[in-house]
Formats: C-alpha cells, structure tokens, sequence
C-alpha cells in the first residue's frame, strides 16, 4: 500500500516538474521583451504612455530598467534603479551605447520625489531614434556615492512600442531609425575594400569633392 503511494506520489511530481520547464520557457520569453503600457497619474488623472525594456539578465548587471514615456505632451526617457543614483532633483552623468557604436555620455536628472528616477527630456527623442538602430544597448549610470550601475538589455522588439509612444506625443522617428541601422564607418571600410584600385581612387575623389563643399558651405 505504501508503495503504491509512493509511486502516486513520484509520478505526480514529476507531471509537476515538466510542466514547470515547459512553463519557465514561455515565460523567460515574456520578460525578455520590451512593452507598451497606458497608466494614468494619480495627481492630474491624466493617462500617460510608456515603452518599458525588461530587465536585465540577474547576477551580471544591476537591476535597472529603462522607459521611453509620452507625458503631459512631452517625451521623456527614464531610468528605474533600485539602488542610489542621486539626491531629488540633482544631475547626474548616464552613458548609453548602441551595439558597438561609440557611447554617447549626456547628463539626466533625478525626480523631484526619489532618488532612484531619473529622467531626461533634452535627449529623449535623439535616445528614442538611437534605440530603434540596433540589436542591444548597454548603459551606465554614475552615481552621487561614485558608483556605477550598468545594465544591458535587447533591442530586436522595441520598435514597435517605442514607436507607438513617440506617436502619442505628435513626434515621428529619424528616417534612419524606423528599422534600418545607420551606416557605420566599418561598414563603409569592408565595403570600399572590396572595390578595385580605380573605383577606390573614383570613391576617394567625390568624397573629397563633398568635404569640400560641405566645408565651403558650413558655418563661418
């Protein structure tokens, strides 16, 4: 009789433990993307729209999220920590790269109401476009007790809820950041290395000839 329940009981485990690993798949998936969402404020009632990226992979980076947020008509990029960035409404220095493209360092600012929030509206829209020409991004935050957080997080599905907030502020998207990656400079090497002699010298001369103009017609 023991025996019979033992066995019950061995079988029913383990129906319990493959749908779990059947499960966990599914919902890993889930987490790895990013993510439209319709809130509304607490103080004004006022419904506001956010692109949330999913967390980054636990153990190697700190707990950080990202959000692109259309509110009050103004477009806004936001990180979400949970550890110390800053004082309420104190400067601090944030750095984002795209793939393997430079960083670009620019400067947030924590909300009035937390120290752990922090915002920009200055870069929002040069952030949003960047967003949207690569495969992952990779961030820093320089904190007030000189600490740096960092995460990493993809970008394959943030177009489309990226792309949807910018929309209910009345803004659209750079040309070269609806889908298409901008062209970069080790592209154009690979590129112009497969060309033959001739056609490199070709290449070389109008690009000499548009420096020029372009020289000629800047700012004095």
């Amino acid at each position: 009789m023991k025996h019979n329940r033992l066995v019950a009981f061995n079988k029913a485990a383990q129906r319990f433990i493959l749908a779990l690993l059947i499960s966990c798949p599914l919902s890993v998936s889930a987490d790895n993307a990013w993510s439209y969402h319709q809130e509304s404020d607490r103080l004004t009632n006022r419904t506001y729209s956010f692109a949330l990226s999913p967390l980054p992979p636990r153990g190697r980076y700190d707990n950080i999220r990202l959000e692109v947020v259309c509110k009050d008509n103004a477009l806004q990029v936001v990180i979400d920590a949970d550890s110390l960035i800053a004082s309420q409404g104190s400067d601090f220095d944030f750095e984002y790269q795209i793939d393997k493209n430079p960083p670009v360092k620019l400067q947030m600012k924590t909300f009035k109401d937390t120290k752990r929030r922090g915002y920009t509206e200055e870069q929002a829209k040069r952030i949003a476009d960047d967003l949207l020409t690569g495969q992952s991004v990779f961030i820093r935050v320089n904190t007030m007790i000189r600490t740096v957080l960092s995460a990493a997080m993809p970008l394959e599905n943030a177009a489309e809820p990226i792309k949807h907030v910018v929309s209910d502020c009345g803004l659209s998207l750079s040309g070269n950041a609806v889908g298409e990656p901008a062209y970069s400079l080790s592209e154009f090497e690979q590129e112009f290395g497969k060309l033959p002699p001739e056609q490199q010298q070709q290449m070389l001369g109008k690009i000499k000839q548009i420096l020029r103009e372009m020289q000629i017609s800047g700012p004095k």
